[in-house]
Protein backbone atom coordinates (compact mmCIF):
# COMPACT_ATOMS: atom_id res chain seq x y z
CA UNK A 1 0.00 0.00 0.00
CA UNK A 2 1.43 3.73 -1.04
CA UNK A 3 1.49 6.27 1.42
CA UNK A 4 -1.71 8.33 -0.35
CA UNK A 5 -3.65 4.95 -0.36
CA UNK A 6 -2.76 3.89 3.09
CA UNK A 7 -3.67 7.17 4.36
CA UNK A 8 -6.69 7.36 2.43
CA UNK A 9 -7.64 3.96 4.41
CA UNK A 10 -6.74 5.43 7.82
CA UNK A 11 -9.39 8.33 7.66
CA UNK A 12 -12.92 7.59 9.01
CA UNK A 13 -14.55 5.62 6.40
CA UNK A 14 -17.99 8.52 6.73
CA UNK A 15 -15.86 11.02 5.38
CA UNK A 16 -15.21 9.41 1.76
CA UNK A 17 -13.44 12.46 -0.07
CA UNK A 18 -15.31 15.39 1.00
CA UNK A 19 -13.46 18.04 1.05
CA UNK A 20 -11.69 19.33 4.44
CA UNK A 21 -9.30 22.09 5.08
CA UNK A 22 -5.62 21.44 6.33
CA UNK A 23 -6.24 22.09 9.81
CA UNK A 24 -9.23 19.58 10.40
CA UNK A 25 -7.57 16.82 8.36
CA UNK A 26 -4.53 17.31 10.40
CA UNK A 27 -6.60 16.24 13.74
CA UNK A 28 -9.21 13.59 12.51
CA UNK A 29 -5.71 11.94 10.71
CA UNK A 30 -3.06 13.05 13.95
CA UNK A 31 -2.19 9.17 14.74
CA UNK A 32 -0.95 8.85 11.12
CA UNK A 33 0.37 12.42 11.04
CA UNK A 34 3.23 11.30 12.81
CA UNK A 35 4.39 9.04 10.02
CA UNK A 36 7.23 10.13 7.61
CA UNK A 37 6.45 12.36 5.15
CA UNK A 38 7.17 10.59 1.25
CA UNK A 39 6.84 15.00 7.36
CA UNK A 40 9.89 29.58 32.46
CA UNK A 41 6.28 29.73 32.85
CA UNK A 42 4.20 33.18 31.91
CA UNK A 43 1.82 34.89 33.77
CA UNK A 44 -1.41 34.26 32.12
CA UNK A 45 -4.91 35.27 33.55
CA UNK A 46 -7.04 31.86 34.03
CA UNK A 47 -9.73 31.36 30.98
CA UNK A 48 -11.28 28.07 29.43
CA UNK A 49 -9.19 25.67 27.25
CA UNK A 50 -9.16 22.54 24.91
CA UNK A 51 -7.37 19.98 25.08
CA UNK A 52 -3.93 14.99 22.95
CA UNK A 53 -2.43 16.07 20.10
CA UNK A 54 -0.50 16.95 17.11
CA UNK A 55 2.19 14.72 16.48
CA UNK A 56 3.67 15.80 12.48
CA UNK A 57 0.45 17.33 11.88
CA UNK A 58 2.46 19.22 8.90
CA UNK A 59 3.40 15.58 7.47
CA UNK A 60 -0.44 14.85 7.41
CA UNK A 61 -1.49 18.12 6.21
CA UNK A 62 1.13 17.85 3.16
CA UNK A 63 1.52 13.66 2.97
CA UNK A 64 -1.36 12.34 4.77
CA UNK A 65 -2.90 14.67 17.11
CA UNK A 66 -1.03 16.67 20.60
CA UNK A 67 -1.43 18.94 23.08
CA UNK A 68 -3.93 21.51 24.02
CA UNK A 69 -3.37 24.18 27.31
CA UNK A 70 -5.55 25.92 29.00
CA UNK A 71 -7.33 26.65 32.45
CA UNK A 72 -10.76 25.72 32.68
CA UNK A 73 -11.56 23.61 30.04
CA UNK A 74 -12.60 19.47 30.76
CA UNK A 75 -12.37 16.95 28.56
CA UNK A 76 -14.31 13.94 27.46
CA UNK A 77 -15.06 10.50 29.50
CA UNK A 78 -14.05 7.14 28.42
CA UNK A 79 -16.35 5.18 25.72
CA UNK A 80 -18.03 2.88 28.61
CA UNK A 81 -18.56 6.06 31.29
CA UNK A 82 -21.81 8.60 31.13
CA UNK A 83 -21.30 10.78 27.76
CA UNK A 84 -18.26 13.16 27.74
CA UNK A 85 -18.23 16.38 29.95
CA UNK A 86 -17.30 19.69 26.88
CA UNK A 87 -17.34 22.26 29.30
CA UNK A 88 -16.77 23.14 32.57
CA UNK A 89 -16.84 26.26 34.67
CA UNK A 90 -14.42 24.43 37.45
CA UNK A 91 -11.02 26.39 38.17
CA UNK A 92 -8.07 24.35 38.17
CA UNK A 93 -5.15 24.87 40.56
CA UNK A 94 -2.30 26.89 38.37
CA UNK A 95 1.44 25.66 39.66
CA UNK A 96 4.70 26.26 39.23
CA UNK A 97 5.45 24.76 35.20
CA UNK A 98 8.96 24.42 35.70
CA UNK A 99 8.71 22.43 38.68
CA UNK A 100 6.35 20.07 37.69
CA UNK A 101 8.35 19.38 33.99
CA UNK A 102 11.50 19.06 35.80
CA UNK A 103 10.02 16.77 38.46
CA UNK A 104 8.27 15.01 35.48
CA UNK A 105 11.70 14.70 33.47
CA UNK A 106 13.06 12.92 36.20
CA UNK A 107 10.22 10.41 36.48
CA UNK A 108 10.15 9.74 32.68
CA UNK A 109 14.00 9.28 33.07
CA UNK A 110 14.21 6.71 35.19
CA UNK A 111 11.56 4.54 33.62
CA UNK A 112 12.65 1.26 31.73
CA UNK A 113 13.70 1.59 28.03
CA UNK A 114 12.79 -1.44 26.76
CA UNK A 115 13.31 -3.21 23.16
CA UNK A 116 11.47 -5.39 20.48
CA UNK A 117 10.49 -6.32 16.75
CA UNK A 118 7.92 -3.98 16.67
CA UNK A 119 7.00 -0.12 18.40
CA UNK A 120 2.99 -0.85 19.34
CA UNK A 121 1.05 1.98 20.08
CA UNK A 122 -2.63 1.80 20.36
CA UNK A 123 -5.08 5.61 20.54
CA UNK A 124 -8.09 6.32 20.64
CA UNK A 125 -9.25 9.77 18.99
CA UNK A 126 -12.50 11.72 19.49
CA UNK A 127 -13.71 14.71 17.35
CA UNK A 128 -16.63 16.74 18.72
CA UNK A 129 -19.16 17.74 16.01
CA UNK A 130 -21.94 19.98 15.72
CA UNK A 131 -25.38 18.40 14.74
CA UNK A 132 -27.23 20.16 11.22
CA UNK A 133 -30.83 21.24 12.26
CA UNK A 134 -30.43 20.31 15.85
CA UNK A 135 -28.91 21.65 19.21
CA UNK A 136 -26.39 19.39 20.25
CA UNK A 137 -23.15 17.81 19.69
CA UNK A 138 -22.16 14.35 19.07
CA UNK A 139 -18.43 12.86 20.40
CA UNK A 140 -16.74 10.73 17.18
CA UNK A 141 -14.23 7.78 18.35
CA UNK A 142 -12.25 5.77 15.99
CA UNK A 143 -9.20 3.63 17.68
CA UNK A 144 -6.23 3.07 15.72
CA UNK A 145 -2.95 0.61 16.21
CA UNK A 146 0.23 0.86 14.39
CA UNK A 147 3.36 -1.35 14.98
CA UNK A 148 6.26 0.41 13.40
CA UNK A 149 9.65 -2.29 13.12
CA UNK A 150 12.53 -1.87 14.53
CA UNK A 151 14.69 -3.22 11.70
CA UNK A 152 14.99 -1.71 8.45
CA UNK A 153 13.49 -2.64 4.70
CA UNK A 154 10.65 -4.13 7.43
CA UNK A 155 6.31 -3.06 6.83
CA UNK A 156 5.00 -1.10 9.02
CA UNK A 157 1.50 -2.67 10.18
CA UNK A 158 -1.93 -0.20 11.26
CA UNK A 159 -5.56 -0.48 12.00
CA UNK A 160 -8.32 1.83 12.46
CA UNK A 161 -11.47 0.32 14.00
CA UNK A 162 -14.60 3.05 14.07
CA UNK A 163 -16.18 2.83 17.44
CA UNK A 164 -19.47 5.09 16.58
CA UNK A 165 -20.37 8.34 17.42
CA UNK A 166 -22.69 9.24 20.37
CA UNK A 167 -23.88 12.14 22.07
CA UNK A 168 -21.40 14.44 23.84
CA UNK A 169 -23.11 15.22 27.35
CA UNK A 170 -26.23 14.00 28.97
CA UNK A 171 -28.22 17.25 28.11
CA UNK A 172 -26.78 16.60 24.37
CA UNK A 173 -28.07 12.66 25.10
CA UNK A 174 -31.89 13.42 26.06
CA UNK A 175 -31.77 16.14 22.97
CA UNK A 176 -30.74 13.20 20.74
CA UNK A 177 -33.48 10.83 22.06
CA UNK A 178 -36.02 13.49 21.68
CA UNK A 179 -35.05 13.86 17.81
CA UNK A 180 -35.79 10.20 17.70
CA UNK A 181 -32.49 8.43 18.81
CA UNK A 182 -31.44 8.56 14.96
CA UNK A 183 -28.50 6.29 13.77
CA UNK A 184 -27.55 7.67 11.11
CA UNK A 185 -26.43 12.00 12.40
CA UNK A 186 -25.80 14.62 10.17
CA UNK A 187 -23.72 17.15 11.38
CA UNK A 188 -22.03 20.30 10.01
CA UNK A 189 -20.24 22.58 8.94
CA UNK A 190 -19.35 20.46 6.04
CA UNK A 191 -22.07 17.74 4.71
CA UNK A 192 -21.31 14.50 6.22
CA UNK A 193 -23.21 11.65 8.35
CA UNK A 194 -22.03 10.12 11.58
CA UNK A 195 -23.18 6.51 12.91
CA UNK A 196 -23.92 5.93 15.91
CA UNK A 197 -22.86 2.11 15.72
CA UNK A 198 -19.18 0.50 15.59
CA UNK A 199 -17.93 -0.29 11.89
CA UNK A 200 -15.60 -2.48 10.66
CA UNK A 201 -12.15 -2.42 10.92
CA UNK A 202 -9.78 -1.86 8.35
CA UNK A 203 -6.12 -3.41 8.22
CA UNK A 204 -2.89 -2.28 6.32
CA UNK A 205 0.44 -2.92 5.61
CA UNK A 206 3.13 -1.20 3.55
CA UNK A 207 6.96 -0.57 3.78
CA UNK A 208 8.84 1.74 5.64
CA UNK A 209 9.35 5.24 3.00
CA UNK A 210 12.73 5.21 2.07
CA UNK A 211 13.26 1.69 3.36
CA UNK A 212 13.93 3.56 7.17
CA UNK A 213 12.11 6.37 7.93
CA UNK A 214 9.69 5.54 10.85
CA UNK A 215 8.22 9.16 12.32
CA UNK A 216 8.39 13.13 11.26
CA UNK A 217 9.85 15.27 13.57
CA UNK A 218 10.10 18.21 12.18
CA UNK A 219 11.54 16.04 8.90
CA UNK A 220 11.25 12.40 8.33
CA UNK A 221 13.45 9.98 10.66
CA UNK A 222 14.60 6.78 11.30
CA UNK A 223 14.67 4.18 14.10
CA UNK A 224 18.53 5.28 14.98
CA UNK A 225 17.73 8.75 14.75
CA UNK A 226 15.20 8.53 17.49
CA UNK A 227 17.44 6.42 20.05
CA UNK A 228 20.17 8.65 19.09
CA UNK A 229 18.72 11.82 19.97
CA UNK A 230 20.57 14.23 22.67
CA UNK A 231 19.87 13.59 26.06
CA UNK A 232 20.66 17.17 26.93
CA UNK A 233 17.48 19.56 26.56
CA UNK A 234 19.39 22.36 24.87
CA UNK A 235 21.07 19.75 22.11
CA UNK A 236 17.48 18.35 21.92
CA UNK A 237 16.30 21.98 21.22
CA UNK A 238 18.61 23.12 18.78
CA UNK A 239 18.51 19.44 16.44
CA UNK A 240 14.91 19.94 16.62
CA UNK A 241 14.40 23.17 15.84
CA UNK A 242 17.53 22.63 12.29
CA UNK A 243 13.44 21.71 10.59
CA UNK A 244 12.06 25.07 12.00
CA UNK A 245 10.58 26.92 9.21
CA UNK A 246 8.59 29.61 11.14
CA UNK A 247 5.32 27.54 9.94
CA UNK A 248 2.94 25.90 11.70
CA UNK A 249 3.10 21.96 12.11
CA UNK A 250 -0.79 21.85 10.07
CA UNK A 251 0.16 24.53 7.66
CA UNK A 252 2.71 26.58 5.62
CA UNK A 253 0.52 29.89 5.35
CA UNK A 254 0.33 29.95 9.15
CA UNK A 255 3.33 32.04 10.47
CA UNK A 256 4.29 30.13 13.91
CA UNK A 257 6.62 30.93 16.76
CA UNK A 258 9.31 28.62 17.34
CA UNK A 259 8.15 27.77 21.26
CA UNK A 260 4.97 26.34 19.62
CA UNK A 261 6.26 24.63 16.74
CA UNK A 262 8.36 22.93 19.29
CA UNK A 263 5.60 22.27 21.40
CA UNK A 264 3.65 19.97 18.64
CA UNK A 265 6.63 18.26 17.60
CA UNK A 266 8.07 17.34 20.48
CA UNK A 267 5.01 16.50 22.20
CA UNK A 268 5.52 12.57 20.17
CA UNK A 269 8.96 12.21 21.92
CA UNK A 270 6.98 11.92 25.65
CA UNK A 271 3.38 10.05 24.16
CA UNK A 272 4.13 7.78 21.55
CA UNK A 273 7.63 7.83 19.86
CA UNK A 274 10.13 4.90 20.98
CA UNK A 275 12.99 7.75 22.22
CA UNK A 276 14.98 6.63 25.37
CA UNK A 277 14.06 7.29 28.51
CA UNK A 278 16.78 10.47 29.23
CA UNK A 279 15.47 11.88 25.55
CA UNK A 280 11.69 11.56 27.08
CA UNK A 281 12.88 13.24 30.08
CA UNK A 282 14.70 15.68 28.25
CA UNK A 283 12.13 16.75 26.10
CA UNK A 284 9.77 17.69 29.35
CA UNK A 285 12.92 19.58 30.34
CA UNK A 286 13.01 21.46 27.47
CA UNK A 287 9.42 22.55 27.61
CA UNK A 288 10.00 23.70 31.00
CA UNK A 289 12.59 25.70 29.80
CA UNK A 290 9.79 28.13 26.89
CA UNK A 291 7.90 30.71 28.00
CA UNK A 292 4.66 30.07 26.54
CA UNK A 293 3.72 27.15 28.35
CA UNK A 294 1.28 26.79 30.94
CA UNK A 295 0.78 23.84 33.81
CA UNK A 296 -2.51 22.97 35.05
CA UNK A 297 -3.03 20.34 37.66
CA UNK A 298 -6.08 17.82 38.24
CA UNK A 299 -7.15 17.48 34.96
CA UNK A 300 -9.31 14.47 33.38
CA UNK A 301 -8.65 12.64 29.61
CA UNK A 302 -11.45 11.53 27.53
CA UNK A 303 -10.14 7.60 29.07
CA UNK A 304 -11.23 8.89 32.47
CA UNK A 305 -7.61 9.18 34.24
CA UNK A 306 -6.05 11.62 35.92
CA UNK A 307 -2.88 13.27 34.96
CA UNK A 308 -1.33 16.76 34.85
CA UNK A 309 -1.35 19.05 31.52
CA UNK A 310 1.42 21.24 29.84
CA UNK A 311 -0.21 23.62 27.58
CA UNK A 312 0.36 26.60 25.17
CA UNK A 313 -1.97 28.75 22.86
CA UNK A 314 -1.97 28.43 19.11
CA UNK A 315 -3.55 30.91 16.44
CA UNK A 316 -4.27 30.05 13.36
CA UNK A 317 -6.42 31.22 10.48
CA UNK A 318 -8.81 29.00 9.71
CA UNK A 319 -9.73 28.29 13.61
CA UNK A 320 -9.08 31.15 15.77
CA UNK A 321 -7.42 30.88 18.92
CA UNK A 322 -6.89 26.97 20.26
CA UNK A 323 -5.43 25.40 23.38
CA UNK A 324 -2.78 22.75 22.77
CA UNK A 325 -2.64 20.42 25.70
CA UNK A 326 -0.37 17.34 26.41
CA UNK A 327 -1.55 15.94 29.89
CA UNK A 328 0.74 13.40 31.37
CA UNK A 329 1.05 11.12 34.46
CA UNK A 330 2.88 13.09 36.77
CA UNK A 331 3.86 10.15 38.83
CA UNK A 332 5.56 8.33 36.06
CA UNK A 333 5.71 10.81 33.38
CA UNK A 334 3.93 9.24 30.96
CA UNK A 335 2.29 10.95 28.21
CA UNK A 336 -1.28 10.17 28.43
CA UNK A 337 -3.13 12.46 25.66
CA UNK A 338 -3.23 15.08 23.30
CA UNK A 339 -5.77 17.56 23.19
CA UNK A 340 -6.81 20.64 21.59
CA UNK A 341 -9.12 23.46 23.25
CA UNK A 342 -11.43 26.33 21.53
CA UNK A 343 -10.21 29.24 23.17
CA UNK A 344 -11.71 31.51 20.65
CA UNK A 345 -13.60 30.21 18.54
CA UNK A 346 -13.59 30.67 14.42
CA UNK A 347 -14.02 28.49 11.17
CA UNK A 348 -15.19 24.83 11.76
CA UNK A 349 -15.11 25.06 15.69
CA UNK A 350 -17.07 28.59 15.45
CA UNK A 351 -20.08 26.64 16.71
CA UNK A 352 -18.15 25.50 20.03
CA UNK A 353 -18.08 27.28 23.06
CA UNK A 354 -14.82 28.63 24.46
CA UNK A 355 -13.40 26.25 26.67
CA UNK A 356 -14.82 23.15 24.37
CA UNK A 357 -12.12 19.86 23.87
CA UNK A 358 -13.14 19.33 20.11
CA UNK A 359 -10.28 17.11 19.62
CA UNK A 360 -8.57 14.36 21.98
CA UNK A 361 -5.90 11.41 20.93
CA UNK A 362 -5.56 9.35 24.35
CA UNK A 363 -2.91 6.66 24.85
CA UNK A 364 -3.83 3.37 25.91
CA UNK A 365 -0.20 1.72 24.66
CA UNK A 366 2.94 2.90 23.29
CA UNK A 367 6.13 0.56 23.73
CA UNK A 368 7.80 -2.68 22.16
CA UNK A 369 7.12 -5.73 21.59
CA UNK A 370 8.02 -8.82 19.98
CA UNK A 371 4.57 -9.90 18.41
CA UNK A 372 3.46 -8.27 15.07
CA UNK A 373 -0.34 -8.33 14.56
CA UNK A 374 -2.40 -11.42 13.54
CA UNK A 375 -4.69 -9.91 10.90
Amino acid sequence: MNPIDELRAARPAHLGDTPVDERTRAAELSYAMSRPRSARQKRRTVRPVWGFSLVGAAAAATAVAVVVSGTGGTTPRAPDAAPATVASSTPKVRLSARDILLTAAAKAARQPAGTGAYWHTATVQRTLYAVEGADYLVMDRQRNERWTPSATRGDLWSSTKPLGARPATAADEEAWKQAGSPAEIPVKPRPMTLSTSPRKMSTGHSPLTDGDKVFWLGRNVTTKDLRGLPSDPAKLKAWLLRSYERNSTESSSDPTPADTWLFSVSAGLITDMPVTPQVRGAAFRMLAALDAVDVIENVTDAEGRQGTAVAIEERTKGSGVMENRLIFDQATGRGLAYENVVVKPAGLQSTFEPGTVWYSQAVLEAGWTDSKPSF
